[in-house]
Order: C-alpha cells, then sequence, then structure tokens
C-alpha cells in the first residue's frame, strides 16, 4: 500500500492544472483538462473530456469526472466520486464512501448498491494523485481502485528513471507499469513528473482488444 508521511502530507501541492492530448491507434480524438484543488486537508480533482476529430463525429459528447474527499496521513481519502455526460445521462454514475464501515453507496442506472472497499482505497482519478510526493522510486505499489460501481486491485512496478519530451516541456520522470496477470487485463503505464509533485505527465493504456490509448500533457502549472 502506498503510504504517506507527515512531510509528504504537507508537502502536496494547493493546486495543478494541466491539459491533455488524447490518442488512440496513432489519431487525436481528444483532450482532457483536468485541475486539482487543495483547501486545508480537503481537495477537489476535476477533469473533461472533449471529443476531437473522428470521435466528434460519432460522439460529440463531454464527459466530467470528479473526486472529493479528505487529505490525511495515508493521501487522499476519497468521499464523493462522479462520472457524468453532458448530453446522455444513461450511464451516469454517482458514489460516496462511508469510512466508518468501509463501504462504497454507488448509484447507477436507478439501482442503489453498497460495496465493501479496503481501507485506502482510491476512486478513478483520485488514484494517480496518489503517487504524489512518492519520494524515492518505490518497486512495487500497489492499491485498491473504485471506478463507482465496483473495486479493482491494481499494481505497478518501477520501470526506470527516464527524460520524457512533451508538448509542455522535457520532464524527468519515474516510468511505472501495470502487473497483470490474466492477458484479458489492460495493460498501463504511467510516467510522473519527479518536479511536479509525481503528476503523470503521460499514461498509456493498451486494450486486449488493440485498442492503443496514449495521453500526454500538452500544458502543465502545479503550485
Amino acid at each position: 500500500m502506498l503510504l504517506f508521511s507527515s512531510a509528504a502530507f504537507a508537502a502536496i501541492p494547493t493546486e495543478i492544472t494541466a491539459e491533455y492530448q488524447l490518442v488512440a491507434s496513432g489519431i487525436t480524438v481528444g483532450r482532457v483538462k483536468e485541475s486539482f484543488t487543495r483547501k486545508g486537508d480537503t481537495y477537489v480533482i476535476r477533469s473533461v473530456t472533449h471529443p476531437e476529430g473522428m470521435l466528434k463525429l460519432l460522439m460529440d459528447d463531454q464527459l466530467e469526472v470528479a473526486s472529493s474527499g479528505r487529505i490525511v496521513p495515508s493521501g487522499l481519502q476519497p468521499l464523493t466520486f462522479t462520472q457524468h455526460r453532458l448530453k446522455d445521462g444513461k450511464r451516469d454514475i454517482d458514489a460516496t464512501f462511508d469510512w466508518g464501515r468501509n463501504v462504497m453507496l454507488s448509484s447507477y442506472q436507478g439501482q442503489q448498491t453498497e460495496v465493501p472497499v479496503p481501507r485506502f482505497t482510491q476512486d478513478r482519478i483520485s488514484v494517480m494523485y496518489q503517487f504524489m510526493n512518492l519520494g524515492r522510486p518505490a518497486e512495487i505499489v500497489e492499491f485498491s481502485m473504485a471506478n463507482g460501481r465496483r473495486v479493482e486491485t491494481y499494481t505497478y512496478r518501477f520501470v526506470k528513471e527516464e527524460r520524457l519530451e512533451t508538448p509542455a516541456g522535457a520532464f524527468e520522470t519515474l516510468h511505472y507499469q501495470r502487473v497483470v496477470a490474466d492477458p484479458k487485463d489492460r495493460k498501463a503505464e504511467v510516467w510522473l513528473a519527479k518536479d511536479r509533485y509525481n503528476f503523470p505527465v503521460r499514461i498509456l493504456f493498451d486494450d486486449p482488444k488493440g485498442l492503443r490509448l496514449e495521453q500526454t500533457v500538452i500544458a502543465l502549472q502545479s503550485r
């Protein structure tokens, strides 16, 4: 489990704003605008995806994912998670976390369910911010991730330190790769900018069906 020291807790930034370019199998399909805001011991993360090019012709909609919660010694502790589409709300998700009982209360397509969650579980978007202030590279990072409906365990292994060139500039990064046991699992890699609170500046997903989705930062500010 990825845990944070008191010094790391104090060093979590007050604000991060970023924009990513989304490329699927070599074709630009969208942009992602993301923000992280800390006020005292609370946080809010908001990510909005806008389709472009061919994807816009097929699905002209906006996807917004948001997480809010507390900042505790173990990192981020989500209290709410939402996933909404601007024009089509059929697959919208609203979830709240009850850490007194270690359950997630999920609302999806009119159904209300309770899902048990392990301690330190992250949601779909807060999970990437758990890399903040990792410090020295950990060989193995493991955490539980809830997508608002169910919980999965994700394990990442450290690959190497690497200089990465992006449209937002060059970054010294920590390169991690997801460990998968089942060929049907989606592969993933992430490059964390060491001097930007280990913020992900490149994320790569490989779907077992052959779709390769790359998310690369094109603008980044932090303080």
